[in-house]
């Protein structure tokens, strides 16, 4: 059975019943972790164990682990610092903030790989313009090419330790200052204008290798009505055709209130895949899970199953005691954990 086109989220620490039936439902291909799913190293191998264990090919198993206050697991794991740390750094020293940068990417991807996570969503590519509730410190800077390098620089250490990156919020997130988890935001700027700045990480970022892009759940009412991640014109037009991205679009999650302008949660499964995503994400909502997967129909198409397959993480990741006797992942903690201290100290 292939991998499906919705990513669901799961209710504890361990599978229940009710779980492993939602997973093995084929319209099922992935399953994304939150802060309550995790409790140990021990039990987070575990869980991600068994859920790689339900069916064949083992479903993807991903996270919200950005650094600063979007980290997920945190006891076990380094503390990665908010990325607006390593644009501060930029500012006075780039080659020095892109070093940190890979090696952030580096401790990120291979503490994930060691417990089983496949990848996580991240970099932030959203321009920091200051106002935004829901970007804020997530952003690396403000100059869409320091974006660009560092953002870069973070997807090289994700890859050293075996994880594909997620651009978010495509075509950018951080002029508007309503959060999309409760409000529907909307910017009202030409498309010119967002093109020429916000866009541009995505561009270089894109020519770059990027592997997956999640869209915004805000309006741009000079280029659609509907949302980036409803709209055939920004995903399908702009990204795939303008941009020439062929990588996974993964949708934000559909139970956000930004995303309840396209209806029920069948009709917004259904709009944001027929407008070019390749999967959607439904979070914290176990009655609309079983809603969706109970109407919806959807044939998944070859070319999305190939850009799927894409993002299981590298195979025979090393495992936490490897990891610490390794020299690199020390040293590499050592030099991030020193991030966003005194620049005295930064540069000793």
């Amino acid at each position: 059975m292939s991998l499906g086109p919705v990513m669901l989220d799961v209710v504890g620490k361990e599978l229940t019943a009710e779980d492993i039936r939602r997973l093995q439902h084929p319209l099922v291909g992935g399953v994304i972790l939150f802060a309550r799913n995790f409790e140990s190293g021990e039990q987070l191998k575990a869980l991600t164990a068994s859920i790689h264990a339900v069916r064949q090919p083992p479903l993807l198993i991903a996270v919200d682990h950005e650094g600063g206050r979007v980290q997920r697991f945190r006891e076990g794991f380094t503390k990665i610092p908010p990325m607006r740390e390593f644009g501060h750094i930029w500012d006075k020293n780039p080659r020095k903030a892109k070093e940190l940068a890979v090696e952030a990417g580096y401790i990120l991807a291979a503490e994930l790989r060691a417990h089983g996570v496949d990848f996580s969503f991240t970099p932030v590519l959203d321009m920091d313009y200051g106002d935004s509730l829901v970007i804020g410190d997530r952003a690396f800077h403000r100059d869409p090419q320091a974006i660009n390098e560092l953002a870069f620089s973070l997807m090289q250490g994700l890859k050293k330790g075996g994880m594909a990156a997620v651009g978010k919020h495509f075509p950018g997130h951080g002029f508007v200052v309503a959060d999309s988890h409760v409000s529907i935001p909307v910017d009202e700027r030409e498309f010119d204008q967002i093109a020429q700045n916000d866009m541009q990480p995505f561009r270089q970022m894109i020519d770059e290798g990027l592997h997956a892009i999640m869209p915004a759940h805000v309006i741009y009412p000079k280029v659609d009505e509907k949302p980036a991640g409803f709209s055939p014109r920004w995903l399908q037009k702009v990204l795939r055709e303008r941009l020439g991205f062929n990588g996974v679009i993964f949708s934000d999650d559909l139970s956000m209130e930004g995303a309840t302008v396209a209806g029920d949660v069948t009709a917004r499964t259904l709009a944001a895949l027929n407008a070019g995503c390749d999967m959607v994400l439904l979070c914290n909502r176990p009655d609309l899970a079983d809603e969706l997967l109970q109407n919806l129909s959807w044939s998944i198409s070859a070319q999305t199953i190939a850009r799927l397959a894409r993002m299981h993480g590298a195979h025979h990741p090393a495992d936490m005691v490897a990891l610490r006797e390794s020299a690199d992942y020390v040293a590499a903690v050592k030099r991030v954990a020193l991030v966003g201290l005194k620049e005295t100290d930064l540069f000793a």
